[in-house]
């Protein structure tokens, strides 16, 4: 019976760890033109995770990093070719102009996720 519990238990997991990094869709900030929005970087995410944006007009970002892990080194917006280091502790700002369309950011490791969706 023991077997069967710890087997379980295994699955569960598995399943909790699939959700939080690939199927969670946390809720989106909506964003007022010309205002930065503050990004808070710690405990293995990006908060908020999900932004949005007007798409054609500039947007800044400001990233405040508070997790000293390496994972959290960096920032990189792969399909807008953007990629920044993230000092711990000071706020470091990124400004783009994002086209229509869904445009994730993560670390380098693919771990910490967010979206920028640009309407």
């Amino acid at each position: 019976m023991s077997a069967w519990l710890a087997n379980l238990v295994g699955v569960a997991v598995i399943g909790f760890i699939v959700w939080w990094f690939w199927l969670s869709t946390p809720k989106a900030q909506t964003v007022a033109g010309g205002l930065p929005v503050d990004i808070l970087v710690d405990a293995g995410v990006y908060t908020p995770a999900r932004i949005e944006v007007a798409a054609g007009k500039p947007v800044t970002l400001r990233f405040l990093r508070k997790d000293p892990s390496p994972c959290a080194e960096q920032v990189r917006f792969d399909d807008l070719g953007i990629s920044a280091e993230l000092p711990i502790g000071k706020p470091y700002t990124v400004t783009l102009t994002p086209a229509a369309g869904e445009h994730e950011f993560t670390c380098q490791m693919r771990m910490y996720r967010g979206m920028l969706v640009a309407r």
